[in-house]
């Protein structure tokens, strides 16, 4: 509100400077809350919002971002992982061809779920949330994801706070992690 007020139009959320003590909170649910949040307020077209998220790295995650509200996505920790991935040779490729690959495909695939909707631009689908909801309480979709039809109850807030709270510790360990070690549980992907 206050950056709103002082006439700032950007609207910058990032979860790059996490570490052991601070843990982000899920992009989705962050971008759903404060989405409604500024509809709410009547100052939602008053500016732009801008998502820089290690979170972020496949087609759903960028069409559901962008469904409730994101103006563009920085996904960081995807570009990140290219670049290791040349590095440690398991592509050959250019680092900014890969990227280019990595973002056409990205870009296709959300513009393939528009159209699967019957959404021909991204102005009609950024802020629409034409998605239903499996698994989340309705205290929790009507906080954060309002107007989103949601059949099946599930998990309210505390529990997706346990839940990132379970990857943020896996990915801060107490004890010292060798390399071999140190990837984290692909999460069922």
């Amino acid at each position: 509100d206050e950056a709103i007020a002082a006439g700032y139009n950007l609207l910058i959320l990032s979860d790059r400077n996490i570490d052991k003590e601070n843990a982000a909170i899920p992009t989705l649910l962050l971008m759903g809350g404060i989405h409604h949040y500024l509809v709410g307020q009547g100052t939602r077209t008053l500016v732009s919002i801008i998502l820089e998220t290690g979170e972020a790295r496949e087609v759903h995650h960028f069409s559901t971002l962008i469904g409730y509200g994101a103006d563009a996505i920085n996904p960081y920790m995807a570009f990140e992982s290219i670049h290791k991935m040349i590095k440690d040779d398991m592509i050959a490729i250019d680092f900014d061809k890969a990227v280019y690959n990595f973002l056409k495909g990205s870009i296709k695939g959300v513009v393939k779920t528009m159209a699967k909707m019957g959404i021909s631009t991204v102005a009609s689908y950024r802020g629409a949330q034409i998605f239903e909801t499996i698994g989340l309480s309705t205290e929790l979709v009507n906080k954060f994801f309002c107007g989103t039809s949601s059949r099946c109850e599930g998990s309210d807030i505390h529990r997706l706070a346990e839940e990132a709270l379970i990857r943020h510790r896996e990915a801060f360990p107490d004890r010292h992690i060798e390399a071999e070690e140190a990837a984290l549980d692909a999460g069922g992907i």
